[in-house]
């Protein structure tokens, strides 16, 4: 059955050093990835490619409904690769105008729906990683280990800033704290799943910690919480 399949849920805001956590895990444990705010984003690139009205509610559940997307993880300290009907659209996503986009598509409870059955439907054996911010509370509320990780604004907007300039993104730093901060505001404040850790949720905050130790902190959690597991190789891995 579905529901036996292990996953590990990994909630947070962005910039908190998710994504790389998560892609370590699914190359440690060979298991399969879930970026769930991808998908977001991804419905917001249709949105503007299709031309459809941001605030067509309907719509935009619609095009949620057909998403076809895979995550292709190279390992080896490589960004995973989102793939949408073979198309490689990892970068296209990552702009500041796309995550804002993606977190008020987020609001919509129809969307939200919609997107459910398709979140799920990435928990095959042997288990799943899943990168997102309500993951822990409602996609997969069963999850064998929950983690919250968070870190603050600041922290997170220097985070991101670095990681856009090295990308080749022309970014300004104020700008991009102030929408972190709203976007934050709305993931917490909206109605249908708020951004929270789940009840049962390990928080990890992770503002002056180096991503390998959070990377081995988290790993001795799946050692204790998970049986019949790879040998744990070292945060070098990432």
């Amino acid at each position: 059955m579905t529901a036996e399949i292990p996953v590990i849920a990994v909630d947070g805001p962005s910039g908190t050093g998710k994504g790389t956590l998560c892609g370590y895990l699914a190359h440690w444990l060979h298991w399969h990835f879930l970026d769930s705010g991808a998908l977001y984003r991804i419905l917001a690139l249709l949105v503007e490619r299709h031309a459809v009205d941001i605030n067509d509610e309907v719509g935009i559940a619609s095009l949620a409904g057909k998403l076809d997307v895979k995550f292709n993880n190279p390992g080896s300290g490589q960004e995973i690769a989102v793939v949408l009907k073979g198309e490689d659209v990892s970068q296209l996503i990552r702009t500041e105008s796309c995550g804002a986009a993606a977190s008020h598509l987020a609001a919509y409870p129809k969307v939200r729906k919609a997107l459910l059955t398709r979140q799920r439907a990435f928990r095959k054996a042997p288990g799943l990683i899943a990168d997102g911010r309500d993951m822990g509370t409602v996609v997969f509320a069963d999850a064998r280990l929950k983690i919250f990780l968070t870190a603050s604004a600041d922290e997170r907007a220097q985070r991101r800033h670095k990681q856009l300039k090295e990308k080749g993104f022309d970014v300004n730093l104020p700008q991009l704290s102030v929408e972190i901060i709203e976007r934050d505001t709305r993931d917490r404040e909206r109605t249908v799943s708020p951004l929270r850790p789940a009840d049962d949720a390990v928080v990890i905050d992770t503002t002056n910690l180096k991503i390998e130790a959070v990377i081995s902190r988290v790993s001795m959690l799946v050692r204790d919480r998970l049986s019949d597991i790879p040998e744990f190789p070292g945060e070098n891995i990432y």
